[in-house]
């Protein structure tokens, strides 16, 4: 850039010598082939709208289309619409048969039933009742409006926090299990 600035003996931009540039006529321009679609090249292959996906032969830009197609129903917008009772949600797969098998295949995996739960101690379910019951007394209480008295939020706010607290002090921690090796790899 320099060295065109050491070309020019005044430093100044040279005027161009052009014709003056009529904006109005330019913006009348572009208003008047707003819209218009320019056309296509002979012999292209315009594009398919979903409508048009259906139809068997395409159609060029030359080509007027055939006489005994019905004219297509307005549509909505560009959303496929099935035939009653048929679409993608009906398809259902069809169920295995024993001949799908090969020599090799064992059949389907069936998990073995979990044993039961452990039973919970006293402690543990009271602890749970204040958990839950807590919370649930005051929103009954706010439900029902009562008087919010002292016993109630004693009742309600102390069930809760006791009965988290023994449930945290409770948990099982996996210190007692350093030793087993049958709950992953031992490194």
């Amino acid at each position: 850039m320099a060295e065109h600035d050491s070309d020019r003996e005044d430093g100044l931009e040279p005027e161009e010598q052009s014709v003056p540039f009529d904006e109005a006529a330019a913006w009348a321009a572009i208003v008047a082939g707003f819209g218009d679609e320019p056309p296509d090249p002979p012999g292209a292959k315009p594009f398919k709208s979903v409508e048009d996906l259906a139809l068997l032969e395409p159609e060029t830009n030359d080509d007027e289309p055939a006489p005994e197609q019905p004219a297509r129903p307005a549509s909505l917008g560009g959303s496929v619409a099935f035939a009653p009772g048929v679409g993608p949600r009906d398809y259902t797969t069809p169920e295995p048969a024993e001949d799908d098998l090969g020599e090799d295949d064992e059949g389907h995996f069936v998990p073995p039933e979990p044993p039961p739960l452990p039973a919970a101690d006293t402690t543990a379910k009271f602890a749970w009742l204040a958990v839950i019951g807590g919370p649930l007394l005051l929103l009954l209480a706010v439900l029902l409006r009562w008087d919010m008295t002292w016993w109630l939020a004693t009742t309600g706010i102390g069930g809760f926090l006791g009965g988290f607290a023994t449930l945290v002090v409770r948990m099982k921690t996996d210190d007692e299990d350093d030793g087993d090796p049958g709950r992953g790899a031992v490194v």
